[in-house]
């Protein structure tokens, strides 16, 4: 068992979620079933999922708990740039927010990495 709150990533995926939810607080209300939702979804799901695999009780789920964490942060960067493309944010809003998505992806590489399995 690992203290997820020590680790450099899911402190990167808490911001990511702060950053998000604020930002499609800003989305047309059309969206909010949608874009909005999917993607406050996946930024919970990069913390959340390194947070649940600290808790397992082996490497092996660790591992696979930081692979859904990492295909979340990819998914989330999609969603970005499609919202750049309707025009509901800037390019370099978009291009920002992405920037702290890839720093988590490496930070969950990494630690992936470091993983024994």
């Amino acid at each position: 068992m690992h203290n997820f709150k020590e680790l450099k990533a899911w402190q990167a995926g808490i911001e990511i979620c702060k950053v998000i939810f604020e930002l499609t607080k800003q989305f047309p209300g059309e969206e909010r079933f949608g874009l909005i939702s999917q993607m406050n979804r996946c930024a919970v799901s990069i913390p959340s999922n390194i947070a649940e695999g600290c808790g397992r009780k082996s490497n092996k789920e660790l591992y696979q708990f930081l692979n859904i964490a990492l295909g979340s942060s990819f998914e989330l960067e999609t969603q970005l740039i499609i919202a750049k493309e309707f025009n509901y944010l800037t390019a370099e809003k978009a291009d920002a927010i992405c920037e702290m998505i890839v720093q988590a992806q490496k930070m969950l590489n990494g630690l992936q990495k470091s993983v024994k399995i």
